[in-house]
């Protein structure tokens, strides 16, 4: 049974010295919002918390209740005292593509606690520089690949570059695998398509899924130790059972897809080192480009840029948001995008602009779109730094470049498409 009690640490986080903050939250006029938010996209929840000049809304969305929230408090809400889990938080299509059954984002407290520590284990404390290495090498061998073959669309050959990234990085042969980093891609662009596009992802999933069973088999048979699959495959429950297979391999799979992800951050920093001359020319001033510029450069992408637009939860117990209780088992999304764009965290949210974190204008810890949160308690991303250190090495990488972008192209980022990407995949041409 859920704890019914008011969270009175709530309070404290969702206290507002604004008297407007404390009024009941507006259920928007309509039946249901879902073809609403796969038309405004990344926009929607903020379009209408700015109409109605507050930081929640109740709406449908899929014909079910929801509270729509955005902001700082929304995040520590959401994100931080145990307030709200997983569970039921994400449709079906979504949740089988990005998550599935008995990963680490559907457990709660000494379960989480035990799982989460695997992850961190594995991705923190010098795995990003092992990461952000070998992203160079294969940048490196693809872009000798693409000189000569005319114009290259980023959008079709980054996600396979990350794909050898991630394979490599876990001890996975990377010979005849092809198939299986398209799959682990074909997850993360299904992830915000419904129908026969998903459909498609989920099937091609499940191979994925049993591909990932067969590595765990031989791993656990061999003994072998000192590769992240090894270290997956000894995995343990809090109770020091064995995972089952079938949970080992969805937890393998949560390893490697959030690499090869990765692909979209570093289209949009191409993007932006395109959109924004003067940020260029500031990395671009010194040689070799100054670290600190390169570090604010790529959490100013992971800001500014669309990544995943919303993320869900449902209340453990009743919890109060200014003035009002939350229910057990109600369910609320957060705006990620907006969250990043909210000027009470960033003046100026619109304008991309590396050098606020250097005048401190703007926090790195403060960037949700992999989180809010300790990485240890809370569900916040543990692969966020190993993915701040990729985009930052890919930054690198392409400053050292000798490349142009494809005169004529469409550059824009279709608010309505999730996740983003660019309209027509930036087109560039090697040297």
């Amino acid at each position: 049974m859920p704890d019914t009690r008011i969270d009175s640490a709530t309070r404290a986080d969702a206290r507002s010295d604004d008297p407007a903050a404390h009024e009941p939250i507006p259920r928007l006029p309509v039946v249901d919002s879902s073809l609403a938010l796969a038309a405004d996209g990344y926009r929607f929840v903020s379009r209408r918390a700015d109409r109605l000049g507050v930081d929640a809304f109740r709406t449908r969305l899929l014909l079910r209740d929801v509270v729509c929230m955005r902001g700082p408090d929304a995040a520590r809400l959401v994100y931080e005292g145990g307030r709200f889990d997983r569970s039921g938080s994400m449709p079906t299509s979504v949740k089988h593509l990005l998550q599935d059954d008995g990963s680490v984002q559907a457990l709660e407290d000494v379960a989480h606690r035990h799982r989460k520590e695997g992850f961190v284990r594995l991705l923190q404390g010098g795995p990003e520089q092992d990461l952000a290495l070998l992203l160079r090498e294969e940048l490196g061998t693809a872009v000798r690949r693409w000189r000569g073959t005319g114009d290259v669309r980023l959008h079709d050959v980054l996600p396979d570059v990350l794909g050898r990234v991630a394979l490599r990085w876990a001890g996975i042969p990377v010979e005849g695998t092809g198939g299986r980093r398209a799959e682990l891609w074909s997850m993360v662009e299904g992830a915000g398509a419904f129908g026969p596009a998903n459909w498609v992802a989920r099937a091609r999933r499940r191979r994925t899924e049993a591909w990932a069973r067969e590595l765990l088999t031989g791993a656990r048979t061999s003994g072998g130790t000192g590769t992240p699959l090894a270290d997956v495959a000894a995995w343990t429950d809090d109770a020091g059972r064995p995972l089952p297979l079938e949970v080992a391999a969805v937890e393998l799979l949560n390893l490697l897809r959030p690499i090869v992800a990765v692909a979209l951050f570093v289209e949009l920093a191409v993007l932006a080192l395109l959109r924004e001359p003067g940020a260029r020319a500031e990395l671009t001033s010194s040689s070799p480009p100054d670290d600190d510029a390169v570090r604010d450069f790529a959490a100013e992408v992971r800001r500014h840029a669309p990544f995943f637009p919303v993320i869900g939860a449902r209340a453990r117990k009743d919890v109060e948001w200014r003035g009002e209780v939350l229910a057990a088992g109600t369910w609320v999304v957060l705006d990620l995008y907006g969250t990043n764009h909210d000027a009470r965290l960033w003046p100026h949210p619109t304008r991309f602009d590396p050098g606020r974190y250097a005048r401190g204008q703007g926090d790195r810890r403060a960037i949700v779109a992999q989180g809010f949160g300790s990485y240890d308690d809370d569900h916040r991303c543990p692969g966020e730094p190993a993915t701040a250190r990729m985009v930052e090495e890919a930054v690198r990488v392409f400053l050292e470049l000798d490349w142009e972008p494809v005169v004529g192209q469409d550059l824009s980022v279709p608010p309505g498409r999730m996740p983003a990407r660019v309209a027509d995949g930036v087109l560039i041409r090697l040297a």
